[in-house]
């Protein structure tokens, strides 16, 4: 019997290391520069966001949920002055996914191609409703090169996972900036770092430690370990219901995508340590708690 949250977790993980270092790759964000947005600013929140911001920046605010509104609206308002075509934005970003991989990893790209067609008959299978980040990169345009196919379909299946988190989040009553403190804590960060990266005042982070107080997850201004326990809680419950995906996409399968990312996941992480510093994407490292 597969031990499915084992291999959810697993996969998750891995995927993200895939994933997650195009948002600050020197490459995508000339690439947006070479579209019309001087010097690709703002090149995370329009890469990531292109598929959803023909329905503005407000819309795009509430489905990054963790993200302050002014960047949100700064950034993709500011693209908005340049961009008349959104796909072109994620093509761009597609050929520095491209160029990556094959400096980086060039070993995993046949293997990962291969599973392209398995991984959007999962995206094709799962239920998009409330999940309206992953609906909107699911109906974009698919990629015909296998490499940038299955890339594309497991960046599909991470938004899914993202917009599922948000969902307990909000179903939990816990907000914009509680969320990331309470996600430092869990991690082992530096306090307050990863609210402070998303826009966070601290008239902001003093609210959030006043409502996490309220419910006994702050003590003298520090997350305490009620408050860890709740967000190690809030991780197993994601992992549950993001079996789905991986349930759809099948034991064999699952293994043979671990199988071939794990060994290299560590590269994209050093790459964003390269490039931008050891703290960004905390979803693709470790517990240093």
């Amino acid at each position: 019997m597969a031990d499915w949250q084992d291999l959810t977790r697993r996969a998750s993980f891995a995927s993200h290391q895939l994933l997650g270092w195009i948002f600050w790759d020197p490459r995508a964000k000339e690439n947006l520069a070479a579209l019309g947005v001087p010097e690709g600013l703002g090149h995370y929140i329009v890469n990531r966001g292109a598929p959803l911001a023909p329905a503005g920046a407000e819309a795009l605010f509430a489905a990054f949920y963790t993200i302050k509104r002014e960047f949100v609206h700064f950034a993709l308002n500011n693209a908005t002055t340049y961009i008349t075509d959104w796909h072109e934005v994620t093509v761009a970003r597609d050929s520095a996914v491209r160029v990556g991989l094959e400096e980086m990893t060039p070993q995993i790209i046949a293997p990962f191609g291969a599973l392209a067609d398995d991984l959007w008959k999962t995206v094709d299978a799962i239920p998009a409703s409330g999940r309206v980040l992953f609906a909107a990169h699911k109906s974009w345009p698919r990629p015909t090169d296998p490499l940038m196919s299955a890339w594309n379909a497991l960046n599909c299946i991470r938004e899914w996972r993202g917009d599922t988190h948000f969902g307990i989040l909000l179903n939990d009553n816990i907000g914009v900036v509680e969320a990331g403190l309470l996600h430092d804590a869990w991690m082992g960060y530096p306090k307050e770092w990863i609210p402070r990266s998303r826009g966070a005042d601290d008239a902001e982070i003093l609210a959030a430690l006043d409502n996490l107080s309220s419910r006994g997850f702050v003590t003298d201004g520090v997350v305490n370990d009620a408050g860890v326990e709740y967000r190690i809680e809030l991780e197993r419950r994601t992992d549950v219901l993001c079996e789905i995906p991986w349930r759809h996409f099948g034991e064999k399968n699952t293994v043979e995508l671990l199988s071939i990312l794990e060994p290299v996941g560590e590269r994209y992480v050093q790459h964003i340590n390269e490039i931008a510093g050891e703290n960004w994407m905390p979803a693709a490292r470790p517990r240093r708690r």
